[in-house]
């Protein structure tokens, strides 16, 4: 199974690359978003701001926009989530606009939210995986989707609720880090890799 994660100058890639090492496949760090998705798994990292991630998106936004709409298995990791949306009020630029919404700030009085958190399973939508029910967060900004049927979690910081997992296709979005969630994070995003090629068959 290739794996692709599509380089837009984000950090964090060390561990992530890590964490999505499972057997049995071939891991392709590409900072080509037209090549990126020559792949049967496609990774939008978080760590970085909106605005510099969808400049990288650039002239292939159209292209990797409709893969992901024809069933490119996809996995967006906070602001990798982000960018499956329209916008975003941290920068100018697009996101993929897969799923309709905006990303806003979060309304709290202390932001970023960072640190350990709840998962809360919605069952508006399934993943066929299950998520942890406590995962790491590092987030100013949080997604508002416009249908909230495609939020399969949420969580909840200070008195915002917003979704901690979405899922549109075959593209899913989480706004917590598994890799940085210690063992349950690591295994949860292995078997979301594993389920991946079903989804495909089941949307």
């Amino acid at each position: 199974m290739r794996v692709s994660i599509f380089d837009y100058g984000a950090g964090n890639m060390h561990s992530l690359a890590k964490a999505l090492g499972a057997p049995g496949s071939e891991l392709v760090i590409e900072p080509d978003p037209v090549r990126a998705i020559d792949t049967d798994l496609l990774i939008l990292p978080g760590v970085g701001a909106f605005g510099a991630a969808a400049d990288r998106l650039g002239a292939g936004r159209n292209t990797m926009r409709e893969a992901i709409r024809r069933g490119l298995p996809t996995i967006g990791i906070c602001l990798g989530m982000q960018l499956l949306f329209e916008a975003s009020e941290e920068g100018a630029g697009e996101g993929l606009g897969v799923i309709a919404g905006r990303v806003e700030r979060l309304c709290a009085a202390q932001v970023p939210h960072i640190g350990w958190n709840s998962v809360e399973p919605s069952d508006r939508t399934s993943l066929s995986v299950a998520t942890p029910a406590t995962v790491y967060y590092a987030n100013s900004f949080v997604c508002r989707p416009t249908d909230e049927s495609v939020v399969a979690a949420w969580t909840t910081h200070e008195s915002d609720r917003f979704p901690a997992v979405v899922r549109a296709g075959t593209a899913v979005g989480v706004q917590f880090h598994p890799e940085k969630s210690s063992t349950p994070g690591v295994r949860f995003l292995r078997e979301l890799i594993a389920a991946s090629p079903a989804w495909r068959r089941t949307t």
